[in-house]
């Protein structure tokens, strides 16, 4: 595994914040929150539907910062921005709850499960299966599988304990290798992040190119660098029709209608 810079930087800090957070609560207390959950909302089902319909899946993200742009919206209300996502034809949320690079938290997750009732994402850089129960117990549909942070063995261990909860998984992959270590885990969502972690550049032509390999019987879903008409008409034309975008909608005044108007979504 080649780690970026970057990501060593942000999994060592989340690691201390896991440590963390397993002395204020123990896992086998967090494991009986988790259990007693409501069963999950199917994401992944949610986004099929769209698709399978002919329509486009929208994944609409809600973050206040990231390490690549710094602040991207100032005024920061997680269950506002939720509302404005339903009313602009969003099929899931997905939430950031990393704190030192994202300024998110675990209870914005927990604000939007209570404003919506839309599938949601936990969007996080998991390292540890405590991190997995934490999803759940806050409300969690579904997590974030970045393959470029784990190990296969752990690939394995997370897409076994996400199954055992209910979660649905977005398996995230940058490149051929990490896509042909996803293909492993055969599995419902594979994400394709158009953003390189060593040089931060995105490019489309990571869909493009990787849509072409991708596993039979798996939902894509393209990430980063979407901000036209015309970056959504190159991805459709790729077949593929599910899309994470979380700038240029953070950066919009109205959320909610920067979707609808990207996407031409039906409310």
């Amino acid at each position: 595994m080649n780690t970026p810079d970057v990501l060593k930087k942000i999994l060592a800090a989340k690691a201390d914040e896991v440590a963390a957070a397993r002395r204020v609560k123990p896992l086998p207390e967090l494991r009986r929150e988790a259990e007693a959950m409501p069963p999950a909302r199917g994401f992944a089902a949610a986004l099929a539907t769209r698709v399978g319909a002919g329509q486009v899946a929208v994944i609409a993200e809600i973050k206040r910062a990231s390490p690549s742009k710094g602040l991207l919206r100032a005024e920061f209300d997680p269950p506002a921005l939720a509302r404005s996502y339903l009313a602009g034809g969003a099929a899931c949320l997905s939430v950031l709850t990393d704190a030192p690079f994202f300024q998110g938290s675990l209870n914005d997750l927990r604000a939007v499960r209570a404003a919506v009732a839309l599938p949601l994402l936990r969007k996080d850089f998991l390292l540890d299966a405590y991190q997995i129960y934490e999803a759940r117990a806050a409300g969690a549909d579904c997590i974030l599988l970045i393959v470029a942070a784990l190990d296969d063995a752990r690939l394995r261990d997370f897409a076994a304990l996400a199954h055992e909860l209910g979660l649905d998984m977005l398996v995230e992959v940058h490149d051929e290798a990490e896509l042909d270590r996803a293909a492993r885990l055969e599995p419902t969502l594979l994400g394709v992040n158009n953003r390189n972690l060593h040089t931060f550049e995105t490019t489309l032509d990571t869909t493009v190119r990787l849509a072409r390999r991708a596993p039979a019987g798996c939902l894509l879903v393209a990430e980063s660098g979407i901000h036209s008409r015309d970056d959504v008409a190159l991805i459709r034309a790729a077949d593929v029709h599910a899309f994470l975008v979380g700038e240029a909608f953070m950066r919009a005044p109205d959320p909610g209608a920067r979707l609808r108007e990207l996407f031409h979504t039906e409310g």
